[in-house]
């Protein structure tokens, strides 16, 4: 029998989602022993929901908790950094939601803390996760699919106004940022998990459909380090949801899934330069175990990661090049001018994108 892991929940809203894919789906991984939020009617009803004894609305009572081994937190983005910095001081393991932090600075602050801590920190990315997107990576980890030529990145979502009626969204203090720190972070993730780091990039960022602080709509042209050209779009305005990844290789085109919360999933195309070609995919995808989807299968081999004492399955390094592209997104679309990568310390957006006086679009 595995051993199984203790686990603290900050945050009833996407927090049940761990609870109900990522640790639930896990027995003998993982055993959920608190819940902690501020409504305490929505506290009440996920703990007697999932049979939950310990619960509070103080997110201190968790790092007093001994026998505590994960902290999950899954609270609005701008306490992240807080809970994260504290979570692991208290030598806590660490599952944070995305956005992990809200600047570059931030998420180098937590990297040290995180280097002192005896604990890991675990981002969620949980869209690398089903056997599509598993399997594309595999053969282009194998060498299979060749040199990345180029690629285009779509985030079509829908988002209505009374998604907006929740305080805390769509404002720079709270949310951080719109649809690139929000809903387009997890298909840029995916981007560079499968056909690597950003070169250089040029954005474009605007607020179209709502009448919001923070941006709805984005288009950007990526270089990426090996040289393949990237085109990325996101908008929450659109009428059809839909992410989609399509990618061209030297001796295959992958295309995703269009699911817009399980990119992961099948069917991804995965279409071959000639019959050698997927004679080699199959011959490496031939004893295939399949992989489970989003939270579950992040969760799974996050406790793996601890008990065996490896690397988590995303790393606060990985979360840093996920801001970095928000970081630059910003400002190329302010600046008019291309952004170069990487992003450091004497970065104009290094310590915050947040503008000074944010304006709310006319409706």
């Amino acid at each position: 029998m595995p051993k199984t892991l203790t686990v603290a929940v900050v945050g009833c809203g996407i927090g049940r989602a761990h609870i109900v894919e990522g640790y639930l789906t896990n027995p003998g991984r993982f055993r959920v022993l608190a819940v902690c939020d501020l409504d305490s009617a929505r506290l009440d009803a996920l703990a007697a929901e999932f049979g939950i004894e310990r619960k509070t609305t103080v997110f201190d009572d968790l790092l007093a908790m001994d026998d505590i081994d994960i902290i999950d937190i899954c609270t609005p983005p701008s306490v992240h950094y807080s809970q994260i910095i504290a979570a692991l001081a208290a030598g806590k393991n660490v599952v944070c939601e995305k956005p992990l932090v809200g600047s570059l600075s931030d998420i180098d602050e937590v990297i040290a803390a995180e280097g002192r801590s005896k604990g890991k920190l675990m981002p969620i990315f949980q869209y690398r996760y089903g056997d599509g997107a598993q399997k594309a990576k595999k053969i282009i980890q194998s060498g299979i699919a060749g040199k990345p030529f180029v690629g285009t990145v779509e985030t079509y979502w829908q988002r209505l106004p009374e998604y907006y009626a929740v305080p805390w969204r769509g404002k720079w203090a709270t949310e951080l940022g719109g649809v690139l720190m929000s809903h387009a972070i997890h298909n840029h993730d995916m981007l560079m998990w499968l056909m690597g780091r950003p070169k250089s990039l040029y954005g474009r960022v605007a607020t179209r459909v709502h009448a919001i602080e923070v941006e709805d709509c984005i288009s950007g042209s990526l270089e990426l380090a090996s040289g393949a050209l990237v085109s990325l779009t996101a908008t929450l305005g659109a009428q059809e949801e839909i992410s989609r990844l399509h990618l061209a290789f030297e001796n295959v085109t992958f295309e995703s899934s269009h699911f817009p919360y399980a990119l992961g999933d099948e069917p991804w195309r995965m279409v071959p330069r000639d019959t050698k070609v997927q004679a080699e995919i199959d011959a490496l995808l031939a004893d295939w175990q399949p992989v489970p989807r989003r939270f579950a299968g992040q969760m799974r081999d996050f406790h793996t990661a601890i008990v065996e004492d490896g690397t988590p399955p995303a790393t606060t390094a990985e979360a840093r090049a996920a801001l970095e592209l928000v970081a630059a997104f910003y400002h190329s679309a302010r600046t008019r001018q291309e952004v170069a990568f990487p992003l450091g310390p004497d970065h104009p957006c290094y310590r915050t994108w947040i503008p000074q006086q944010p304006q709310s679009r006319s409706a």
